[in-house]
Parts: structure tokens; C-alpha cells; sequence
């Protein structure tokens, strides 16, 4: 059984920084790629990056230079470093990965960010 959780979600203001962090759980040998997605009410989720097995990375336009991926495979965590935060950065963000044939998402982190 597969399980993600991810933490690290609040309340910052306008330029502040958080860093959220997935844990995956469960029997995995290895997940090739883990990303991040936002979603805000009434609006599609949104790819903000994501992270291969080999470190390579790659960011939304509108996260580039702001937001940082890393994971670290021994703890089966993904994190995201978030700073110079924005009011449009207000959404609930998760996890996913996709082990074939299924797909994996967290319960989400609720990230607001006030003017």
C-alpha cells in the first residue's frame, strides 16, 4: 500500500518562504519522477515541477528562480523549498507519482500567502 503525505503547508506572508516535504510510503523499490502540482478552486492542477531519479529538474515558468525540488531517496521524501512567495502562490499543493500502472497523489498542503 502506497501512501503519500505531504506537510509543511500555512500561512506566510508576501515574500516569505515554506518548504513542503512528501513522504512516500509503502513497498517501493524506486520512483523514477516526483512532482509537484497546485491546484486553486475553480482552476485546473497545475505542474510546479518535478524531479528525475538522477536530479535533473524542471520548474513552471512562473516558479522559475523562486521555487527549488530536491528529494532524497533514503527517506523516500520530496521537498519543495518555496520562497519569494506570492498572493498567486495561494493554492493546495501535492504530491504525485506514478509507479505503472498506477498514479499516486497526497491529500494535499493547503499554501496561503497574503499581500
Amino acid at each position: 500500500q502506497v501512501q503519500l503525505v505531504e506537510s509543511g503547508g500555512g500561512l506566510v506572508q508576501a515574500g516569505g518562504s515554506l518548504r513542503l516535504s512528501c513522504v512516500v510510503s509503502g513497498s517501493i523499490f524506486s520512483i523514477n519522477v516526483m512532482r509537484w502540482y497546485r491546484q486553486t478552486p475553480g482552476k485546473q492542477r497545475e505542474l510546479v515541477a518535478f524531479i528525475t531519479s538522477g536530479d535533473s529538474t524542471n520548474y513552471a515558468d512562473s516558479v522559475k528562480g523562486r521555487f527549488t525540488i530536491s528529494r532524497d531517496n533514503a527517506k523516500n521524501t520530496v521537498y519543495l523549498q518555496m520562497n519569494s512567495l506570492k498572493p498567486e502562490d495561494t493554492a493546495v499543493y501535492y504530491c504525485n507519482i506514478v509507479l505503472p500502472p498506477m498514479n499516486y497523489w497526497g491529500q494535499g498542503t493547503q499554501v496561503t500567502v497574503s499581500s
